[in-house]
């Protein structure tokens, strides 16, 4: 007899998407950003943050096991 281990799938799907639409918003205020000139940092903060998150998501995604 073989002694088989079967692994579990590893990363949520959802995650990818939530890192997805964030990386998509963060273009978006960037974009904004740009139309207004940077007459503000405001939007370039707001994308640096939806950024980050959406690289936390994408780890998180990486590590955290898929619920079935």
């Amino acid at each position: 007899m073989s002694d088989i281990r079967v692994r579990p799938p590893r990363g949520s799907f959802v995650l990818y998407v939530v890192a997805f639409v964030l990386m998509l918003a963060a273009g978006a205020t960037l974009v904004a950003s740009a139309k207004g000139l940077l007459e503000s940092t405001r939007l370039l903060w707001a994308s640096t943050g939806l950024s980050a998150a959406a690289i936390v998501a994408a780890a998180l995604g990486l590590f955290l096991p898929r619920h079935k």
